[in-house]
């Protein structure tokens, strides 16, 4: 076991490495120098001389290499930089932003496993057969929505159409109503698509028969004996789909005027902000490896035949 957590611990460590490089290799090779295309404008009246000292207090003045170094310094003791669009510390910008983005991303993903568990329900319930099909086809329509699409329809139906939530001015629970729906229904296709498979899959098994015929029903079965060998693969996919949640939540910010990550990613594109996007890349990757190495770690608990083969290694 201790093998098996430091070796996650370690991949967890080498991708956040990989994910800091990529981006600042990226970011850097964007056209132009964003210091200057700001600063040289004739409105600010600077010298050369100013010119090259802002340079040097955002650490553009030397070589790709030394500022790679100086970035991840910055990074390894929690310094992200300046803004340079706001001029203040990228750090209290990202810790204003992120709650708003964590709860919805969080609230998201819940309502996405929900909805898929709701999903593999009525497609097992015994007196309704004709849901199962119906229930089989609803992942492939939720997945192939846009997720700005099905804001835009979410607000047009329950905010202008009915007036159920209101989008102007609404209380901090009824802002969140329209945007967790728009996060959760893309993410829930991929998870009920894998739970009815992997419960028809579970059905097929000996141990099935051996439970119905020592007289337990089948919503028994499915629940005491089905369901914990079926939601296995729904964790490790519900960590690897974070990623997709974290981009879902960023257009639904955008999409419903919510201030969080997503806000703060648009206005630094529009300005080349290179600090905050490469924060924000490396806050959103080790946000992924977190919870998919929570997923890796926890996957021993639940799987006995993981824990035996861990045990005699």
């Amino acid at each position: 076991m201790a093998k098996y957590f430091f070796s996650r611990i370690g991949q967890a460590l080498l991708v956040l490495w990989a994910a800091f490089t990529v981006s600042f290799v990226l970011l850097q090779a964007l056209p132009g120098d964003a210091v200057l295309i700001k600063f040289q404008n004739p409105d600010y009246g600077l010298s050369p001389e100013q010119i090259a000292d802002i340079r040097a207090a955002y650490a553009a003045d030397g070589t790709i290499f030394s500022q790679y170094l100086h970035a991840i310094g910055n990074f390894l003791t929690g310094n992200f930089g300046y803004s340079l669009q706001a001029g203040v510390a990228v750090r209290d910008q990202i810790a204003t932003n992120l709650p708003p983005t964590l709860w919805l991303a969080g609230l998201g993903l819940l309502g996405a496993i929900l909805l898929s568990v709701l999903i593999a329900i009525l497609a097992n319930l015994p007196p309704l057969r004709w849901l199962r099909s119906l229930a089989h086809s609803i992942p492939s329509l939720f997945i192939s929505v846009p997720t700005f699409w099905l804001g835009i329809m979410l607000i047009q139906i329950f905010s202008f159409r009915f007036r159920l939530v209101p989008v102007i001015n609404p209380g901090p629970w009824q802002g969140l109503i329209l945007p967790v729906l728009t996060v959760a229904v893309p993410i829930s296709a991929p998870l009920a698509q894998i739970l009815l498979r992997n419960i028809d899959e579970v059905l097929t098994r000996p141990f099935v028969p051996v439970a119905r015929a020592k007289g337990a029903s089948h919503v028994w079965v499915l629940w005491r004996h089905v369901a914990k060998n079926a939601l296995l693969p729904v964790m490790t996919v519900a960590g690897l789909l974070f990623g997709e949640l974290i981009a879902g939540a960023v257009i639904t910010e955008t999409v419903f005027g919510r201030n969080g990550i997503g806000s703060l990613a648009e206005q630094a594109v529009n300005f080349q902000d290179v600090a905050i996007l490469q924060a924000i890349v490396v806050i959103s990757a080790a946000a992924f490896v977190a919870i998919n190495l929570a997923v890796d770690l926890l996957y021993p608990v639940f799987d006995p035949r993981l824990r035996t083969k861990l045990g005699d290694a």
